[in-house]
């Protein structure tokens, strides 16, 4: 996707896969600029770690508390943004719902939560691990625990292996579902949306928009969205968490 992107810019840039360990991230990320990196985006399991690295933060990723873009200056260090945030209601495309239910409490579920209550949504946050939930909530001034909602956002790793259940998850009658989890097959959340009406937005979508995002960070250009769409559908076959 990015490297399409780059393409249709005329950039002479390249896109790698850097697979780091936790416990080598900071040494990582410390060493990409000495090694020819302008930017890079974070994923699961290091948005959090991203966030405490960064020299500096933008206002958004210092609100979320958790950063999935950082950025190498040279005046300024290591520059840290979240465009998980901006990118979800870019695939929403449509006003926000009016109460929404957030799946999960890691890095990616504090960016959905963020953006949908400064849109403003109603949110609550479900977690296996209800502390974890409540904690978030406190944090960024939404509710814990089940309820009812227009939307619901997947910010869980379930869908991740084909034979993921949905049991446990709490899934109220929502018209519109989102599932930031995306590979080569609908995830069984999105088979349910459809299943019952709702309007699915899909994992791919939500990638697309929060890279475009990163991708006008780093270069101030407007990015080819169309672009990166189609590469990511002509993609060979992947299944990822989070963007």
């Amino acid at each position: 996707m990015m490297n399409a992107a780059f393409a249709e810019l005329g950039l002479d840039w390249r896109y790698l896969a850097l697979p780091v360990q936790p416990e080598l991230f900071a040494a990582t990320v410390r060493a990409l600029p000495g090694s020819g990196y302008r930017a890079a985006n974070v994923t699961i399991p290091h948005k959090l770690a991203a966030h405490e690295l960064a020299d500096e933060l933008s206002a958004e990723a210092r609100a979320i508390g958790a950063v999935n873009t950082l950025s190498f200056e040279p005046e300024r260090g290591i520059v840290g943004d979240n465009t998980d945030a901006a990118g979800l209601i870019d695939a929403l495309g449509e006003p926000v719902p009016a109460t929404a239910l957030v799946l999960g409490a890691g890095g990616a579920a504090r960016a959905v939560a963020w953006a949908l209550r400064e849109a403003g949504a109603e949110v609550r946050i479900w977690n296996r691990t209800a502390a974890r939930a409540r904690a978030l909530a406190d944090e960024l001034g939404a509710a814990a625990g089940r309820g009812d909602a227009d939307l619901i956002v997947n910010a869980t790793t379930v869908g991740l292996r084909a034979d993921d259940s949905l049991d446990g998850l709490p899934l109220p009658d929502a018209r519109v579902v989102v599932d930031l989890v995306y590979g080569d097959a609908p995830t069984a959340l999105a088979r349910w949306g459809e299943e019952r009406g709702a309007r699915v937005v899909d994992g791919l979508e939500v990638l697309v928009r929060q890279g475009a995002r990163s991708l006008a960070l780093w270069t101030g250009r407007e990015p080819p969205v169309e672009a990166m769409r189609r590469a990511v559908v002509q993609a060979p076959s992947s299944t990822s968490a989070h963007p």
